[in-house]
C-alpha cells in the first residue's frame, strides 16, 4: 500500500469515526471462509457495517478525529474489525447470539455516545443498552400509566357513583 492509499484510507476513517455514535473493536480473527460469510450477513441484516482494519491506520484516524476514544487505542493490537451502528447495543447483541456458535468475535472494546467500553467482560453490559426507541417507549409507558389509573378509577367509581345515586332516588 503506497502511502498515498494509506492517507485515502486514513481520511475515510477519520471521517467514518467522526460520524459514528456506537463503534465496536473485535477481534475475528481465525474465523473460516463460511463463518466470516455468515458474520457479515448477519451483520447486514442487523444494520451493522462490519470492516477490518490496519491497527496503525485505526489509530492515526482516532487521533485525526476530535472524539476523545481514550482507552481504545490500547486496545489496537492483533487483528481489528470495526463494527457501527445506529444502535448502541445492536452489536453486542449480535456478538452474544454469534457467540453461541463459534468462540469469535472477541469484544476488545466500545464506544457508544461518548462512553468507552474495555474489554470482552463487558458485553453484558452493552447488551443491556437501550437503544433510543426502547428508552422513548419505557418513557411513554411511563407517562400513560398514572393517566390510566386516574380514568380507571373514575369508570369504575363513576358507576358505584350512579348506582348509589339510583338506589337513593328509589328511596
Amino acid at each position: 500500500m503506497t502511502r498515498e492509499e494509506k492517507s485515502k484510507v486514513i481520511e475515510t476513517l477519520t471521517a467514518e469515526l467522526v460520524d459514528a455514535k456506537t463503534l465496536y473493536l473485535t477481534d475475528i480473527a481465525g474465523l473460516d471462509a463460511a463463518t466470516t460469510t455468515v458474520l457479515r450477513r448477519a451483520c447486514f441484516k442487523a444494520g451493522i457495517r462490519l470492516s477490518v482494519v490496519k491497527n496503525t491506520l485505526l489509530e492515526k484516524a482516532m487521533e485525526a478525529s476530535d472524539k476523545d476514544f481514550g482507552e481504545l487505542m490500547q486496545v489496537l493490537k492483533g487483528n481489528t474489525s470495526l463494527m457501527f451502528s445506529e444502535a448502541g447495543n445492536a452489536p453486542a447483541k449480535l456478538i452474544k447470539d454469534f457467540r453461541k456458535k463459534s468462540d469469535k468475535p472477541i469484544l476488545k472494546g466500545a464506544y457508544i455516545e461518548e462512553s468507552v467500553y474495555i474489554g470482552d467482560d463487558q458485553l453484558d453490559a452493552l447488551v443491556a443498552i437501550k437503544s433510543k426507541e426502547e428508552l422513548i417507549g419505557d418513557i411513554i409507558t411511563l407517562l400513560q400509566s398514572p393517566a390510566k389509573n386516574v380514568i380507571s378509577g373514575l369508570q369504575s367509581g363513576g358507576g358505584q357513583l350512579a348506582g348509589i345515586i339510583k338506589t337513593l332516588s328509589e328511596r
